[in-house]
């Protein structure tokens, strides 16, 4: 059995930016796939209305964010645009080469939980995809692309049929860990495999 860690993200979920950043400190010998879906697509999957749309989960949310960022001592800042339409940030991820892919994921993660910019405007978008040595003209024509769109419906498609319902999540030895505060559960279960 391969020993790795499946990690289920869209940059829209602020929890799933807090799992990142809890991920960076780890072993750079733990295997981890990033596995990018849309997470909207993924709650119409499953029929549930994401906390953004529920006010009184929305503002629960945001303290606790808070509350988690502060204890850990990341850096992050509640976007000021939330929640924002990330299909075409999430696709331009399964098309851009992989050796820019971690870069990829940092700067978008950063810039919108971080720095509190609107990553889905194209002309905030371009200066982040030069820091990232992507081609701008090829990323913006390939996120329309009909292969691309299927291949971000799939990709959500198969993590629903996993049973995933939420970012973040980590699949483990085909267990589902969901949650920010679940990779500790995540990283016993990887240990275990031999």
């Amino acid at each position: 059995m391969t020993k790795e860690m499946d990690f289920y993200f869209d940059f829209i979920s602020p929890y799933t930016y807090l799992a990142y950043k809890k991920i960076q400190s780890l072993p750079k010998d733990i295997n981890i796939n990033y596995k990018p879906i849309f997470l909207g697509g993924l709650h119409n999957l499953e029929g549930i209305t994401a906390p953004a749309f529920v006010k009184s989960k929305l503002k629960h949310m945001i303290n606790d964010c808070l509350l988690i960022a502060k204890k850990n001592n990341f850096d992050f800042k509640w976007n000021s645009k939330f929640p924002i339409n990330t299909l075409n940030i999430m696709r331009g991820y399964l098309n851009i080469n992989s050796s820019n892919q971690a870069q990829y994921i940092k700067i978008m993660f950063d810039a919108y939980w971080r720095d509190d910019l609107d990553i889905s405007k194209e002309e905030i978008l371009t200066p982040l995809l030069v820091q990232c040595k992507i081609d701008k003209n090829i990323f913006f024509k390939t996120i329309k692309d009909h292969v691309i769109k299927e291949k971000l419906k799939d990709a959500t498609k198969n993590a629903h049929e996993k049973e995933v319902f939420g970012a973040p999540t980590f699949i483990v030895n085909n267990k589902i860990f969901w949650g920010q505060d679940r990779l500790e559960f995540a990283l016993n279960e990887y240990n275990k495999i031999d």
